[in-house]
């Protein structure tokens, strides 16, 4: 596969047989000569922790070098609870947390992966902006490095989502794609050539930001028409004038598309659909991926209305060559594309010894 000589993968294999990252795993017969010695990555070489900062949540977890999720932990939030300080809390102790509760020293730990909502300007201080947290150039990496000496990787969280839906979910196979992510509030990430697309200033896919209506209804961010204040969760249930706390968002749209035929539903769905026409457009990519909770929510009970929205929307060509589907990785997508992070920096050959 790699086009590289039998004696030159002997010598890179020994080299990580020697390191420990990799390890015999049996035999097979061959068809003559001596057997072949089976190899396999050592998931107890190195662990990587991924963190998922939502809008109702901040998630923590550990995972060892085969993705297998070793510990988890969860901190809750409230409305306007977003402070930096809080957040740089919560993710320091679910460190601590989830080292302690699968028994694994610092020290064995390749990084820590965060993904968080907004745009992340790359640099040692991986500065936040986040106008739904009310953050403005937050020096997230400085403030998470004066409470832990681990390497850190911070991203926004939609593109997180993408890389682990690209690596492992529904993107596998795909080099062309979008990933959609719809919760409280909308993104996505762009991948194309098999790499996530970030622009000139790594703010490309805030999808949940582009103009659907001249003039249209308030955004969080402060402007008009977004699709945000269309098809995000906070958006349709205000319009349906559910009222819920924080913890409860995800409960009361089940329960609003558990009911039924709904105005407000029916129109979200259009307006998604148009959403996604426009990324076929722009971007004409191969695959669609729907995920967050709140587009995976509308999706399994919705999918067909939602792609026969996409297609009235979109130019017939691209729209052709383009399928639309749900992402496979559930809730903890954004915190396994955060661990990913860290992994995509060990396999670049900058390792890490540990």
């Amino acid at each position: 596969m790699t086009g590289l000589s039998a004696g030159t993968v002997s010598n890179v294999t020994a080299d990580l047989l020697s390191d420990g990252v990799i390890v015999e795993a049996g035999l097979v017969e061959s068809d003559g000569g001596r057997p072949r010695v089976l190899l396999r990555v050592d998931p107890e070489y190195g662990f990587a922790i991924g963190a998922d900062v939502g809008e109702t949540h901040v998630r923590v977890q550990l995972y060892d070098l085969d993705m297998n999720e070793r510990a988890t932990a969860s901190y809750a939030l409230r409305p306007a609870t977003h402070g930096p300080e809080l957040i740089v809390r919560h993710v320091l102790a679910g460190i601590d947390t989830v080292l302690a509760e699968a028994d694994v020293s610092p020290s064995r730990v390749l990084g820590v992966g965060v993904g968080v909502p907004g745009i992340v300007e790359r640099g040692e201080d991986a500065a936040v902006h986040a106008q739904t947290f009310g953050w403005d150039a937050v020096p997230l990496g400085r403030m998470l490095r004066s409470g832990t000496s681990l390497p850190l990787f911070i991203d926004n969280g939609a593109k997180t989502l993408g890389q682990a839906e690209l690596w492992f979910g529904s993107g596998r196979g795909a080099d062309h794609l979008a990933v959609v992510l719809m919760g409280s509030g909308v993104g996505a990430s762009i991948i194309t050539d098999g790499a996530i697309y970030r622009g000139a200033n790594s703010s490309a896919g805030e999808w949940g930001h582009i103009k659907i209506a001249l003039g249209g209804r308030e955004c969080r961010c402060g402007g008009r028409g977004c699709l945000e204040a269309y098809i995000g969760a906070e958006a349709i249930l205000e319009r349906a004038g559910i009222a819920y706390a924080t913890a409860g968002e995800e409960a009361a749209l089940a329960d609003l598309v558990d009911r039924g035929a709904s105005p407000v539903l029916d129109e979200a769905i259009d307006y998604l659909g148009a959403g996604i026409a426009n990324l076929i457009n722009l971007f004409n990519p191969e695959r669609i991926v729907i995920s967050g909770w709140a587009g995976l929510l509308l999706g399994q009970h919705l999918l067909p209305r939602i792609i026969k929205a996409a297609e009235q929307n979109a130019l017939a060509q691209p729209y052709a060559t383009t399928s639309i589907v749900l992402g496979r990785l559930g809730p903890d997508a954004v915190a396994l594309g955060a661990a990913i992070l860290v992994i995509e920096e060990f396999l670049s050959g900058d390792r890490i010894n540990v």
